[in-house]
């Protein structure tokens, strides 16, 4: 997990309300009114009802405190600042080996009692087969666990695919996915797009794919791009920057947008982050767009900071609280309010079902509730109150039920993440809390968005984390790698998923395909990446997409890191766009180019 880089310069002071503690970003928020974004790979394009995963490496299979002590991270996911590297590039030290066990001793073939003749060689070789036959069986746990043995050289996928720990057959699950191998596997570029001219910090993040476009957030308005020529089809002007956009697209591609009233000037480049529509993205239409007052804003307009969609449901938060609007009409559904105990919705989780996370108190005697909450009414169907040292939580997925915070500031690291939590939505009660220290595993979170984790997934009734970088088998120089490993939500144990890199490699969950997972291969210095699709059966990686080593090519791809770029991957293409653009670095003769986004198609 990662440390995040400071807030944007022109955000104008909120309430205390911020990072697992930290004072929070600016009312306004979501995809703009300058927030870091927050998004997560895969962002916004269009997802199967989840069935959810978990996460484990190697570790015994206890809940609670982490396991080991916390450390630093690299950068936080979402947060404005510029990458400290391009993607792909030599990383500056080499980290130490990521805590695989130490390899079991085999037992020596015992001698004959009273030190007599030694054993033959063929009595050795048969006691040394019992030996390793009882191993098997008996160890076969740390086998599983551990991830030994050879790659299966038949593996489809290329470099840093595996074979699945569960062996063919696999533990039951995965499958059903709607992405195919396509003929050719290796892509092209098919389009760059210029980085716009702004003259402030300007938060752009929001990307969607349907069958006929890739749609990206611009300056002041949204553009339509054609899937493989990267030509703009539609651009839809708006009264200011959106400021928010949700994740969540409907079937026949609406998707809920927050927007500032009028555009930004100079001084203070900021506008209160405070309209709410939804934007049709096959004919580039604004269906429809409100404004709604009350909560902490009392007669002047609510201002939001992050919008999600469930259903016919679209729901925005922030610190003046919470509001529901008819995807259809706008009509609201309800309005932000603040209780007797001074409660209020700081933001929702959409998807399957809406699910609130709440604050309540002061900001010193403050507590966190988690509500799912009926769509059409806003009532809770169920709730369950975070413990004691919870300032912020982060929903992951909303059925099943996970959600993420960092218990008393102990992740150390801005992820966001000390633990997970699986939760009964329908009663309230907690199933399982997942401890994940920040030196293990490499999720993140915006603790001040609610839906803004990266890097995670849920689906199979399992949570699936990223492990942090760690040295590979070659122990040299720029040879990092990590692993995709699970939790089960039943239990919090983890359990034999192990999906492997490969040298030189770094996975990057981006979301479930079905029960299969779909993830960026972040290259080293002197290849493009990939896009693999992983068995949530077996665990094995199969390519799907496999970007040109070429160095003007890797060059535009390096440009963007995985930490602050949304990632979208579907039908044969792969689309990587900026979350925030600034204004043109000083001239340099070794400075990269910098884009709005990239285009690869197999196609």
């Amino acid at each position: 997990m990662t440390q995040p880089p400071p807030p944007p310069p022109n955000q104008p002071p909120g309430p205390p309300q911020g990072g697992f503690g930290a004072p929070q970003d600016p009312p306004p928020g979501g995809f703009g009114a300058p927030t870091p974004p927050p998004e997560q790979p895969g962002y916004g394009y269009p997802q199967q009802p989840p069935t959810q995963p978990q996460y484990g490496y190697p570790q015994p299979p206890t809940l609670g405190a982490p396991p080991g002590p916390q450390g630093p991270g690299g950068p936080q996911y979402g947060y404005p600042q510029p990458p400290t590297q391009p993607m792909g590039a030599p990383p500056g030290q080499p980290q130490q080996p990521y805590g695989y066990p130490t390899q079991p001793q085999y037992p020596q073939a015992p001698a004959p009692a009273g030190g007599g003749k030694k054993l033959s060689a063929q009595m050795q070789i048969v006691i040394a087969a019992v030996v390793a036959v009882a191993l098997i069986v008996g160890g076969g746990i740390w086998y599983a666990n551990s991830g030994g043995g050879e790659e299966n050289p038949n593996a489809k996928g290329g470099s840093g695919s595996t074979q699945g720990q569960g062996g063919d057959k696999g533990n039951g699950l995965g499958g059903n996915g709607k992405e195919k191998v396509p003929a050719n596997t290796q892509s092209k570029l098919s389009f760059q797009l210029p980085k716009p001219k702004v003259t402030d910090l300007t938060d752009v993040t929001g990307s969607w794919i349907t069958d006929k476009a890739f749609v990206k957030t611009g300056v002041n308005s949204i553009v339509a791009y054609d899937l493989d020529k990267g030509t703009p089809l539609w651009t839809l002007p708006l009264a200011g920057q959106v400021c928010g956009s949700s994740r969540h697209v409907t079937a026949d591609h609406k998707v809920p947008i927050l927007f500032e009233a009028t555009k930004r000037v100079a001084p203070k480049f900021y506008q209160p982050c405070t309209e709410v529509g939804v934007v049709d993205l096959t004919s580039g239409k604004l269906v429809w767009s409100t404004s709604v007052t009350g909560g902490s804003a009392g007669d002047q307009k609510a201002r939001f900071s992050e919008i999600t969609l469930s259903g016919t449901t679209v729901a925005a938060g922030g610190s003046d609280g919470g509001a529901a609007f008819d995807l259809a009409n706008g009509n609201p559904r309800w309005k932000p309010s603040v209780d007797g105990n001074s409660c209020y919705d700081m933001g929702y989780g959409g998807g399957e079902g809406i699910v609130a996370a709440r604050k309540c108190g002061s900001y010193d005697a403050g507590y966190v509730m988690i509500q799912n909450l009926d769509p059409m009414t806003g009532r809770p169907i169920s709730q369950y109150k975070m413990p004691a040292g919870v300032k912020y939580a982060s929903v992951v997925s909303t059925k099943p039920l996970v959600v993420a915070a960092d218990v008393g500031d102990t992740a150390g690291d801005g992820s966001g993440i000390s633990d997970f939590f699986s939760i009964d939505e329908k009663t309230g009660k907690l199933k399982a809390k997942i401890a994940a220290s920040a030196d293990r595993f490499g999720a993140s979170c915006r603790s001040t968005k609610v839906e803004a984790c990266s890097k995670v997934l849920v689906g199979n009734n399992r949570l699936y984390l990223p492990t942090e970088e760690h040295e590979g088998s070659t122990g040299e120089y720029g040879d990092e790698t990590n692993e995709i490993v699970s939790f089960d939500l039943a239990d919090g144990k983890t359990t034999s998923d192990k999906a492997d890199a490969g040298d030189r490699y770094t996975l990057v969950p981006l979301r479930m395909d079905g029960g299969n997972l779909i993830a960026y291969k972040v290259p080293p210095y002197d290849k493009g990446g990939q896009v693999v699709s992983i068995d949530g059966g077996t665990m094995k990686a199969t390519v799907l997409m496999e970007n040109p080593s070429d160095k003007s090519v890797r060059d535009a791809e390096d440009s963007f890191s995985e930490d602050y770029s949304e990632i979208l991957y579907g039908n044969g293409r792969m689309f990587i766009s900026a979350l925030m653009v600034s204004k043109p670095r000083e001239s340099s003769s070794t400075a990269l180019k910098e884009y709005l986004a990239l285009g690869f198609s197999t196609n």
